[in-house]
């Protein structure tokens, strides 16, 4: 196998003529005899049982060609990229197969190259980052939500419902004295003052008590989604079960000692101020690095092959479609459920797949203007970061990830770290409505996924489940 030739022949394309030798193609033809004599049938031989010799004889000389070169093209095409240096990003088209026989295959083929880019500035970029800061009232905040997690629920029975109770219910409701569908439940756990069914309902349970059976008279909103229900007056026949209260822990030591491993009550708000203070910075630093990647991304010039956007889009549906599937969906599902198709899907990732792969090819230019280079140890540490993470041996990582996609993931995050760390940080200027606005179209161009995340959880979680008129 050799590389006859390689031309570059239009933007991004490269012609690569190249050849399959006697002896490659020779095997090439036997693997592929040795694949289809089983289902051959010869006169005066048993199905199976002709010699590749007589099979040639009887249907022509050529008649594993087109398999044994199915065999063969791949390592004799890979052969011929790596001699020729090129960095192909698509499969090969437009094969031509100048001759073909026992002297070998003499072929060329066109390929899609990774493109030649310029870009701008990348030391010095000025970013908006702001400036972290932790309130008592965050702490208070967090300490509060602590104190609600750690609260035990009381029953109650000397009393009437109040605002703020746990109350336990039977209810059905009546449209004009029919009971319509949804509108039923038994042993259902409602907090009163959480807002959970339309207006009225919750408020006119308080002041009843344990075991009461009573109706209450309400009115859905006129906006109410059920159509048959909207700006009805209906009745919900009631029946109270039991009254929980929550009791909140009190906020001292022993609180702190029994929820953290702190022995007061300062010491762990301390902590809760750092945890949020680091959440805080942490947040800040990535959404600086991604106005600084934007930046950048943003001066790439160079005609970008239309392949690496859409096999950009391939991957984000492929994770889109792995995360759907954790929930019990697919993307086809997903799809038909939101009453779209796939190609409009796919049109919502297409800008940011486009600054994706910007993004990508500028960072690979400044490793190689910088000279900047993966060591042993650190690709190494890097295999075993990810077996770790995958709770795999790293021998067998190697086995699955190429040396190429720890290298290049290294150098491209050290390349990330130079533009960073070369950077500036100013204060956030005051948004006029023009940037709020820009802000929202690139967002939601950049993540389409995120409007769709929610729409997801709804498919999975309400579509099956019969819905409660009762319910806002």
């Amino acid at each position: 196998m050799s590389l006859k030739s390689s031309e570059k022949t239009g933007t991004n394309e490269v012609t690569i003529e190249f050849s399959i030798d006697a002896a490659a193609f020779a095997d090439a033809n036997l693997k592929a005899y040795n694949k289809a004599k089983k289902n051959i049938s010869i006169p005066g031989f048993r199905k199976g049982k002709a010699s590749k010799a007589f099979i040639e004889k009887y249907y022509g000389e050529s008649v594993f060609y087109d398999d044994a070169l199915e065999i063969a093209f791949p390592d004799a095409y890979t052969a011929a990229v790596e001699e020729a240096g090129l960095d192909v990003v698509d499969n090969p088209f437009d094969l031509d197969i100048k001759s073909i026989g026992k002297d070998g295959v003499e072929l060329s083929c066109k390929v899609t190259v990774k493109p030649e880019i310029e870009i701008g500035e990348y030391k010095g970029l000025e970013a908006e980052k702001e400036t972290v800061s932790v309130s008592e009232k965050d702490v208070e905040d967090e300490l509060k939500k602590r104190q609600e997690d750690n609260a035990r629920l009381v029953d109650i029975d000397d009393r009437a419902v109040r605002d703020g109770d746990i109350v336990n219910i039977n209810y059905e409701g009546f449209n004009e004295g029919v009971p319509f569908d949804g509108g039923k439940a038994e042993e259902y756990d409602l907090t009163i003052g959480s807002g959970q069914f339309i207006p009225g309902f919750e408020e006119k349970i308080i002041g009843h008590s344990i075991g009461e059976e009573f109706d209450i008279d309400v009115t859905f909103p006129e906006e109410y989604h059920a159509e048959e229900l909207a700006g009805k007056p209906v009745v919900f026949k009631i029946k109270i079960n039991g009254i929980k209260v929550k009791e909140m822990p009190e906020l001292d030591d022993d609180f702190a000692k029994d929820i953290s491993e702190f022995d007061t009550l300062d010491e762990l708000k301390a902590d809760i101020e750092k945890s949020i203070k680091d959440n805080r910075q942490s947040e800040a630093d990535k959404e600086f690095e991604s106005q600084l990647l934007n930046a950048v991304a943003n001066t790439v010039k160079g005609e970008i092959p239309q392949c690496m956007i859409e096999k950009a889009i391939d991957d984000m549906i492929n994770d889109f479609d792995y995360r759907l599937k954790m929930q019990g969906l697919d993307f086809a599902t997903y799809v038909k459920y939101m009453g779209m198709s796939e190609e409009s899907v796919r049109d919502t990732y297409k800008e940011r797949a486009e600054k994706d792969v910007k993004l990508m090819l500028a960072l690979e230019k400044i490793v190689s203007l910088e000279n900047i280079e993966a060591t042993a140890e650190e690709i190494e540490e890097q295999y075993n970061k990810i077996a770790d993470a995958y709770g795999m041996k790293a021998e067998n990582i190697k086995n699955t990830v190429s040396e190429k996609t720890v290298k290049s993931d290294i150098v491209n995050k050290k390349a990330v770290d130079l533009i960073v760390k070369n950077a500036k940080a100013v204060a956030p200027s005051e948004k006029t409505e023009e940037k709020t606005e820009e802000n929202t179209e690139e967002k939601a161009a950049e993540e389409p996924e995120k409007a769709t995340e929610s729409d997801t959880d709804k498919s999975s979680e309400e579509a099956p489940e019969e819905e409660t008129p009762a319910e806002e």
